[in-house]
């Protein structure tokens, strides 16, 4: 399915509706990120990004709980808090919601708002369908579910890029990917619940 024909879909269901949510699921390397801004594209106004990222835990915090190493991992997210935030979007007109600067390595309290405009929500992140709690308990609030499917051997050279990318040099780039990326990439396949759209790259 290409974004345009998923942001027909979107268009089709939230018809006479208020906010529509969407939620974009899949392991780290799927390219959830990519899929999200191209369908909002294709939605244009009223459409935006909300992504799961900005409830990343403090390295001080994952490092007081022995968490580091594996961050990313689904105990080093606020997950209550995110669960709150879906919340929050689907009663409130305006919320504000943290984001998750990359360059910092940190999440940024108050870093963007979802306004009154802001309709249609693609929210974006590896452990949206993850059919455990707190996780869980999001599920009925989501209006459309989709989920990205590509093959381990896809992700395990696209997470190695990503660190390439990042400035590792390839052994340390491929000990990052299989040490904690692959491992979260397979809690995601192995521990979610289907998805109503499934797209397999």
């Amino acid at each position: 399915m290409t974004p345009e024909a998923l942001a027909g879909l979107i268009r089709q269901r939230a018809v006479r509706q208020g906010r529509f949510i969407t939620a974009l699921a899949g392991p780290p390397g799927a390219g959830k990120s990519t899929l999200a801004e191209a369908v909002v594209a294709a939605l244009g106004t009223g459409a935006r990004v909300v992504p799961m990222d900005g409830f990343h835990l403090d390295n001080q915090v994952l490092d007081a709980r022995g968490l580091r190493a594996r961050k990313g991992c689904p105990e080093s997210f606020d997950a209550l808090g995110f669960v709150h935030l879906i919340r929050r979007l689907r009663a409130e007109d305006e919320v504000v919601i943290p984001v998750f600067d990359r360059g910092l390595d940190l999440a940024r309290a108050g870093g963007d708002v979802v306004g009154p405009a802001d309709k249609l929500l693609i929210v974006e992140g590896n452990y949206l369908l993850l059919d455990s709690a707190p996780w869980s308990e999001a599920r009925p609030l989501y209006d459309l579910t989709v989920a990205l499917d590509v093959p381990e051997a896809e992700l395990e050279r696209r997470l190695i890029r990503r660190w390439l990318d990042h400035g590792h040099d390839a052994a340390a780039a491929e000990a990052r990917a299989l040490s904690n990326d692959i491992p979260n990439a397979r809690r995601v396949l192995q521990g979610s619940v289907a998805a109503e759209i499934v797209i397999r790259q």
